[in-house]
Protein backbone atom coordinates (compact mmCIF):
# COMPACT_ATOMS: atom_id res chain seq x y z
CA UNK A 1 0.00 0.00 0.00
CA UNK A 2 2.48 2.18 0.86
CA UNK A 3 4.11 1.23 -2.34
CA UNK A 4 1.55 2.82 -4.43
CA UNK A 5 1.27 6.13 -2.71
CA UNK A 6 3.81 8.07 -4.46
CA UNK A 7 2.30 6.72 -8.08
CA UNK A 8 -0.90 7.86 -7.50
CA UNK A 9 0.79 11.67 -5.75
CA UNK A 10 2.19 11.13 -9.69
CA UNK A 11 -0.34 10.33 -11.64
CA UNK A 12 -3.05 13.38 -9.46
CA UNK A 13 -0.48 16.27 -9.88
CA UNK A 14 -0.02 15.14 -13.83
CA UNK A 15 -3.84 15.45 -13.80
CA UNK A 16 -4.45 18.78 -12.66
CA UNK A 17 -1.45 20.53 -14.25
CA UNK A 18 -2.87 19.15 -17.62
CA UNK A 19 -6.24 20.62 -16.45
CA UNK A 20 -4.95 23.78 -16.00
CA UNK A 21 -3.30 23.93 -19.14
CA UNK A 22 -6.69 23.52 -21.12
CA UNK A 23 -8.38 25.93 -19.08
CA UNK A 24 -5.83 28.65 -19.44
CA UNK A 25 -4.03 28.34 -22.47
CA UNK A 26 -5.22 27.07 -26.35
CA UNK A 27 -5.40 23.72 -26.79
CA UNK A 28 -2.43 23.20 -29.63
CA UNK A 29 -0.30 25.09 -27.16
CA UNK A 30 -2.05 23.06 -24.04
CA UNK A 31 -1.60 20.04 -25.57
CA UNK A 32 2.64 20.56 -26.83
CA UNK A 33 3.22 21.69 -22.85
CA UNK A 34 1.31 18.69 -21.60
CA UNK A 35 3.78 16.20 -23.83
CA UNK A 36 6.80 17.87 -22.42
CA UNK A 37 5.82 18.48 -18.75
CA UNK A 38 6.96 15.88 -15.89
CA UNK A 39 6.13 16.47 -12.36
CA UNK A 40 9.12 18.01 -10.41
CA UNK A 41 11.15 16.06 -8.50
CA UNK A 42 11.65 15.55 -5.53
CA UNK A 43 15.27 15.10 -5.20
CA UNK A 44 17.54 17.04 -3.05
CA UNK A 45 19.20 19.92 -4.88
CA UNK A 46 22.48 18.83 -3.53
CA UNK A 47 22.98 15.63 -5.89
CA UNK A 48 26.26 13.78 -5.37
CA UNK A 49 27.52 15.20 -8.27
CA UNK A 50 27.63 18.68 -6.59
CA UNK A 51 29.41 17.16 -3.42
CA UNK A 52 31.92 15.49 -5.49
CA UNK A 53 32.76 19.40 -6.37
CA UNK A 54 32.72 20.46 -3.64
CA UNK A 55 35.32 17.86 -2.75
CA UNK A 56 37.42 19.12 -5.66
CA UNK A 57 37.58 22.29 -4.17
CA UNK A 58 38.48 21.53 -0.87
CA UNK A 59 41.11 19.28 -1.69
CA UNK A 60 42.62 21.54 -4.36
CA UNK A 61 42.57 24.21 -0.67
CA UNK A 62 44.43 22.17 0.84
CA UNK A 63 46.78 20.79 -1.67
CA UNK A 64 47.24 24.78 -2.27
CA UNK A 65 48.22 25.47 0.95
CA UNK A 66 50.83 22.81 1.50
CA UNK A 67 52.86 24.91 -1.60
CA UNK A 68 51.86 27.67 0.50
CA UNK A 69 53.71 26.72 3.49
CA UNK A 70 56.56 24.90 1.91
CA UNK A 71 60.35 26.57 2.47
CA UNK A 72 60.91 28.45 4.79
CA UNK A 73 58.07 27.95 6.30
CA UNK A 74 58.46 23.94 6.48
CA UNK A 75 61.97 23.24 5.45
CA UNK A 76 61.12 19.14 4.11
CA UNK A 77 58.19 20.85 2.06
CA UNK A 78 60.21 21.90 -1.69
CA UNK A 79 58.62 23.40 -4.81
CA UNK A 80 62.06 22.39 -6.03
CA UNK A 81 64.91 20.64 -4.48
CA UNK A 82 68.54 20.60 -5.26
CA UNK A 83 71.26 17.46 -3.76
CA UNK A 84 74.40 18.78 -3.27
CA UNK A 85 77.64 17.13 -4.03
CA UNK A 86 77.87 16.39 -0.10
CA UNK A 87 75.32 14.10 -0.57
CA UNK A 88 75.57 10.25 0.98
CA UNK A 89 74.08 7.75 2.68
CA UNK A 90 74.31 9.26 6.23
CA UNK A 91 74.35 13.18 5.22
CA UNK A 92 71.85 14.56 3.03
CA UNK A 93 72.48 18.20 2.78
CA UNK A 94 70.30 19.88 0.46
CA UNK A 95 68.63 23.18 -0.77
CA UNK A 96 64.74 23.15 -0.32
CA UNK A 97 63.03 25.86 -2.61
CA UNK A 98 60.04 27.18 -1.40
CA UNK A 99 57.04 30.00 -1.88
CA UNK A 100 58.93 32.94 0.44
CA UNK A 101 62.19 31.43 0.41
CA UNK A 102 64.57 28.78 1.17
CA UNK A 103 66.41 26.46 3.70
CA UNK A 104 70.01 24.45 3.54
CA UNK A 105 68.84 20.82 4.97
CA UNK A 106 71.40 18.73 7.21
CA UNK A 107 74.27 21.46 7.64
CA UNK A 108 77.35 20.23 8.74
CA UNK A 109 79.27 18.79 10.72
CA UNK A 110 77.90 15.90 10.58
CA UNK A 111 77.35 15.67 14.34
CA UNK A 112 74.70 18.61 14.46
CA UNK A 113 72.55 17.47 11.74
CA UNK A 114 70.92 20.57 11.66
CA UNK A 115 68.63 23.04 9.17
CA UNK A 116 69.08 26.57 8.66
CA UNK A 117 65.93 28.28 6.92
CA UNK A 118 66.19 31.94 5.71
CA UNK A 119 63.43 34.67 6.73
CA UNK A 120 60.74 35.03 4.76
CA UNK A 121 60.07 37.36 1.88
CA UNK A 122 58.35 38.21 -0.96
CA UNK A 123 60.74 37.26 -3.94
CA UNK A 124 64.08 36.12 -3.59
CA UNK A 125 67.10 35.37 -5.61
CA UNK A 126 67.38 31.58 -6.02
CA UNK A 127 70.31 32.00 -8.96
CA UNK A 128 72.37 34.27 -6.81
CA UNK A 129 71.99 31.48 -3.46
CA UNK A 130 72.87 27.99 -6.34
CA UNK A 131 75.70 30.41 -7.39
CA UNK A 132 77.09 31.21 -3.86
CA UNK A 133 76.63 27.64 -2.78
CA UNK A 134 77.90 25.25 -5.46
CA UNK A 135 79.55 27.26 -7.78
CA UNK A 136 76.62 27.26 -10.49
CA UNK A 137 76.67 29.81 -13.17
CA UNK A 138 73.71 31.71 -14.44
CA UNK A 139 73.48 34.23 -17.37
CA UNK A 140 72.78 37.58 -16.56
CA UNK A 141 69.37 37.28 -18.35
CA UNK A 142 68.50 33.98 -16.56
CA UNK A 143 69.02 35.00 -13.49
CA UNK A 144 66.86 38.29 -13.45
CA UNK A 145 64.15 36.41 -15.24
CA UNK A 146 64.15 33.91 -11.91
CA UNK A 147 64.76 36.72 -9.26
CA UNK A 148 61.26 38.71 -10.88
CA UNK A 149 59.30 35.48 -11.22
CA UNK A 150 59.73 34.42 -7.67
CA UNK A 151 58.06 37.88 -6.94
CA UNK A 152 54.55 36.40 -8.24
CA UNK A 153 54.44 33.41 -5.96
CA UNK A 154 52.36 35.05 -3.68
CA UNK A 155 49.81 34.12 -5.92
CA UNK A 156 50.08 30.41 -4.24
CA UNK A 157 48.68 31.66 -0.70
CA UNK A 158 45.44 33.70 -3.20
CA UNK A 159 44.63 30.95 -5.17
CA UNK A 160 44.47 28.72 -1.82
CA UNK A 161 42.04 31.95 -0.18
CA UNK A 162 39.94 31.71 -3.48
CA UNK A 163 39.69 27.87 -3.62
CA UNK A 164 39.04 27.70 0.11
CA UNK A 165 36.32 30.65 0.18
CA UNK A 166 35.32 28.94 -3.20
CA UNK A 167 34.46 25.51 -0.98
CA UNK A 168 32.83 27.90 1.61
CA UNK A 169 30.20 28.91 -0.73
CA UNK A 170 29.48 25.82 -2.28
CA UNK A 171 28.34 24.13 1.16
CA UNK A 172 25.71 27.01 1.23
CA UNK A 173 22.29 26.41 -0.63
CA UNK A 174 20.35 28.41 -3.22
CA UNK A 175 21.37 28.78 -6.72
CA UNK A 176 23.08 32.29 -6.79
CA UNK A 177 25.57 31.18 -3.85
CA UNK A 178 25.84 28.36 -6.01
CA UNK A 179 26.49 30.26 -9.15
CA UNK A 180 28.80 32.50 -7.06
CA UNK A 181 30.86 29.61 -5.56
CA UNK A 182 31.66 28.14 -9.52
CA UNK A 183 32.61 31.92 -10.41
CA UNK A 184 34.93 31.91 -7.77
CA UNK A 185 36.38 28.66 -8.20
CA UNK A 186 36.81 29.67 -12.23
CA UNK A 187 38.76 32.56 -10.79
CA UNK A 188 41.24 30.43 -8.14
CA UNK A 189 41.65 27.97 -11.17
CA UNK A 190 42.72 30.77 -13.41
CA UNK A 191 45.09 32.23 -10.29
CA UNK A 192 46.61 28.74 -9.60
CA UNK A 193 47.10 27.90 -13.40
CA UNK A 194 49.05 31.48 -14.18
CA UNK A 195 51.43 30.60 -10.77
CA UNK A 196 51.53 26.67 -11.86
CA UNK A 197 52.94 28.24 -15.43
CA UNK A 198 55.46 30.77 -13.46
CA UNK A 199 56.60 28.05 -11.19
CA UNK A 200 57.50 25.81 -14.26
CA UNK A 201 58.92 28.43 -15.43
CA UNK A 202 61.09 29.83 -12.55
CA UNK A 203 62.84 26.54 -11.44
CA UNK A 204 62.76 25.28 -14.42
CA UNK A 205 65.87 27.65 -14.99
CA UNK A 206 67.54 26.69 -11.90
CA UNK A 207 66.88 22.94 -12.52
CA UNK A 208 68.49 23.12 -16.02
CA UNK A 209 71.38 25.47 -15.09
CA UNK A 210 72.39 23.34 -11.74
CA UNK A 211 72.12 20.04 -13.77
CA UNK A 212 74.22 20.82 -16.58
CA UNK A 213 77.13 22.50 -14.82
CA UNK A 214 79.02 20.07 -13.92
CA UNK A 215 79.03 20.88 -10.34
CA UNK A 216 77.41 17.59 -9.72
CA UNK A 217 74.62 18.72 -7.43
CA UNK A 218 71.37 17.25 -8.51
CA UNK A 219 68.09 19.49 -9.32
CA UNK A 220 63.92 18.08 -9.26
CA UNK A 221 60.98 19.51 -8.92
CA UNK A 222 59.38 18.15 -5.34
CA UNK A 223 56.45 17.66 -3.76
CA UNK A 224 55.52 21.62 -3.65
CA UNK A 225 55.02 21.78 -7.10
CA UNK A 226 53.26 18.66 -7.96
CA UNK A 227 50.61 19.87 -5.10
CA UNK A 228 49.61 22.70 -7.34
CA UNK A 229 49.50 20.74 -10.32
CA UNK A 230 47.12 18.71 -8.52
CA UNK A 231 45.15 21.61 -7.14
CA UNK A 232 45.05 23.11 -10.84
CA UNK A 233 43.03 19.98 -12.06
CA UNK A 234 40.95 19.40 -9.18
CA UNK A 235 39.56 23.32 -9.39
CA UNK A 236 38.98 22.91 -13.00
CA UNK A 237 36.96 19.68 -12.43
CA UNK A 238 35.45 21.58 -9.33
CA UNK A 239 34.58 24.68 -11.26
CA UNK A 240 32.64 22.61 -13.88
CA UNK A 241 30.39 19.97 -11.63
CA UNK A 242 29.78 23.01 -9.76
CA UNK A 243 28.44 25.04 -12.57
CA UNK A 244 26.68 22.10 -13.78
CA UNK A 245 24.72 21.46 -10.45
CA UNK A 246 23.74 24.94 -10.57
CA UNK A 247 22.15 24.78 -13.92
CA UNK A 248 20.21 21.98 -12.70
CA UNK A 249 19.39 23.18 -9.71
CA UNK A 250 17.84 26.13 -11.50
CA UNK A 251 15.94 24.15 -14.09
CA UNK A 252 14.30 22.37 -10.50
CA UNK A 253 13.69 25.94 -9.07
CA UNK A 254 11.96 26.85 -12.53
CA UNK A 255 9.73 24.28 -13.15
CA UNK A 256 8.02 24.71 -9.58
CA UNK A 257 7.42 28.28 -9.79
CA UNK A 258 5.80 27.59 -13.29
CA UNK A 259 3.26 25.11 -11.61
CA UNK A 260 2.73 27.62 -8.38
CA UNK A 261 2.09 30.63 -11.14
CA UNK A 262 -0.66 28.39 -13.11
CA UNK A 263 -2.20 27.69 -9.80
CA UNK A 264 -2.77 30.99 -8.94
CA UNK A 265 -3.97 31.81 -11.62
CA UNK A 266 -6.44 28.84 -11.74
Amino acid sequence: MKGAMPQFAVNSSTTKFHHLLNLLLPSSVSDKLSEDWRPPSRMARRTALHWIGVLFLLTASLLLLITSISAPVIADIAMLKVKLTNHTQIRNSAVTFGTFGHCILDIPPIQTDQDYCFPKQIGYQPASIMAAIDGSRFDRAASGNADRLTNLMILHPIACGLAFLAFQLALGAGVFVSTLSALIAGLAWIVTLVVMAIDFALFGIIKNHVNNDGSGSHAYYSTGMWTVLAAMILLFLGTLTTLLTCFRAREQVRVPKVWEELTVRA
